[in-house]
């Protein structure tokens, strides 16, 4: 088996994921922000803005240098992680942007989601940390109730299936998460379909590999498709995974409910 595929073959059949964390209060939640997304297509630096709604618009980037993430836009707050290239998977990593600050001296910030426990953490970095912000109009949820997942573009639904979810004793983490990478060439382990995309949601346990980062993939067993046969990860039938695959760019925000 090839690595990627062993790391997520491990994860999404021995991992408990744990709920989203309550993040602190410099990590709100930015749907309740009010102010208006600045538009996909307007020139200039940034400001004091919004930068993703994570429905309609969102922004994200990948890391260009590996710079320290800080708890509050300035550079002698404290440290909370630090930017990396690469996800545990293999490829390159992407974080989305959720707004950008002025400090006092004109140094520009971007607040950014963080794929590292607990879920739901949130983190400043200077605005050169990160490379050219690039933008989606997807948005997947997935409803943990109904067993169902939706992705829409610009609001409008383009797709949909009945998925499998967590186990009672080891449930699909509830909160916002984040398309990370997309994984294929998993012919050689039928149990995960032919794609896999990874997300920025983690479950509780560290020690496997591929750091316990719960999947999005298809499966070999789509009779207990709609139900909650996981040990977390998603998983589609195979069929609508390979819609899905044409259809959801990485960068795309997650709402599990």
């Amino acid at each position: 088996m090839r690595p990627v595929a062993a790391a997520l073959a491990l994860t999404c059949a021995a991992v408990a994921a744990c709920g989203a964390a309550t993040a602190p209060a410099a990590a709100a939640d930015p749907t309740r922000d009010q102010r208006v997304v600045r538009p996909a297509d307007r020139p200039g630096p940034l400001g004091d803005e919004r930068l993703s709604d994570e429905r309609r618009l969102s922004r994200f980037a990948g890391a260009v240098t590996r710079g320290a993430i800080r708890a509050q836009p300035r550079s002698g707050a404290r440290q909370v992680g630090r930017l990396r290239y690469l996800t545990e998977d293999g490829p390159f990593e992407v974080y989305p942007v959720l707004e950008s600050r002025i400090d006092e001296g004109g140094r520009r910030w971007l607040r950014i989601r963080l794929p590292m426990r607990p879920n739901g953490r949130t983190g400043w970095v200077p605005r050169g940390s990160l490379g050219a912000l690039r933008a989606v109009r997807t948005h997947l949820r997935i409803n943990r109730a109904t067993l169902r997942a939706t992705l829409t573009r610009d609001g409008r639904r383009i797709w949909s299936s009945r998925v499998g979810i967590g186990k009672a004793a080891t449930p699909t983490p509830a909160g916002r998460f984040w398309i990370r990478s997309r994984l294929r060439g998993l012919k050689s382990n039928p149990a995960y379909g032919p794609y896999a995309f990874g997300t920025g949601a983690y479950s509780k346990l560290s020690d496997w590999p591929g750091g316990g980062v719960i999947g999005i993939h298809g499966t070999d067993q789509p009779r207990l498709i709609p139900g909650r046969p996981s040990h977390g990860c998603v998983r589609v039938p195979n069929a609508a995974i390979r819609r899905l695959w044409q259809q959801m760019p990485i960068g795309t925000p997650v709402e599990i409910l």
